[in-house]
């Protein structure tokens, strides 16, 4: 028996995925926990390709301009290239694995574009499609970090130093990026996302506080038993 274990952070567009990854980093080297860690898309492969050429508007302007499954299937693609070239042998190994964005990012960024209605079914395609039929490990822990729009609309922003044309596509949305907000906790309540949230009455949490109710979160899970193989 090998303890495999996959850990996933979403979230919106300036939500600090980026943020907590890295304090997570410090975090388990400090424990001295065998754990990689990843980020998608990757923009430095050229499994990421595809990927660009839709954030950029290649393929139509605005989200909208590529479908879900589509869209979606850019994503799956970078993922398993990834997965093949990069990790696999140390999630085997049983190293944890911890990555910025992952299948469950299709949920919140490409369901929107479909009816209300077809939901459920997206969901069941793209875990079926990720998970079973291109054999992607499928996580142990998705932690959602929750930021109202206007208050992570702010942080990008700050983070372009107010140019919006340095925005892609969907940060240039931001009606997108509500239906998005709403898209994440659907998923988190049909495939079991754990949701921090990173506000508290207008203001945004501080960085130290958000990563000690995502380590709660992580320390549960890397105590439990691992997967066999």
């Amino acid at each position: 028996m090998k303890r495999e274990k996959l850990l996933v952070i979403e979230g919106l567009d300036g939500s600090g995925k980026t943020t907590q990854l890295e304090l997570l980093r410090e975090k388990m080297e400090a424990l001295s926990i065998p754990s990689r860690f990843i980020s998608f898309p990757d923009y430095q492969e050229p499994s990421s390709a595809l990927v660009s050429m839709y954030l950029r508007g290649e393929f139509g302007d605005g989200a909208e301009a590529v479908n879900a499954y589509a869209a979606s299937s850019f994503y799956a693609v970078d993922r398993f290239a990834s997965f093949k070239k990069f990790w696999e042998a140390d999630y085997r190994a049983g190293k944890a694995i911890v990555s910025a964005r992952y299948t469950t990012s299709n949920a919140i960024h490409q369901m929107g574009k479909l009816p209300r209605a077809q939901w459920d079914s997206y969901l069941h395609w793209l875990t079926d499609y990720e998970y079973r039929l291109l054999e992607l490990p499928e996580p142990d822990l998705t932690v959602f970090l929750d930021l109202e729009p206007a208050l992570a609309d702010s942080l990008l922003s700050a983070r372009y130093g107010g140019d919006e044309g340095k925005r892609d596509i969907h940060e240039r949305d931001r009606a997108y990026l509500r239906q998005c907000r709403e898209c994440a906790h659907y998923a988190a309540s049909q495939l079991g996302f754990q949701v921090v949230s990173c506000g508290d009455g207008g203001r945004i949490r501080s960085r130290e506080e958000i990563a000690a109710d995502v380590w709660a979160l992580v320390e549960k899970v890397l105590a439990k038993p691992g997967k066999a193989v």
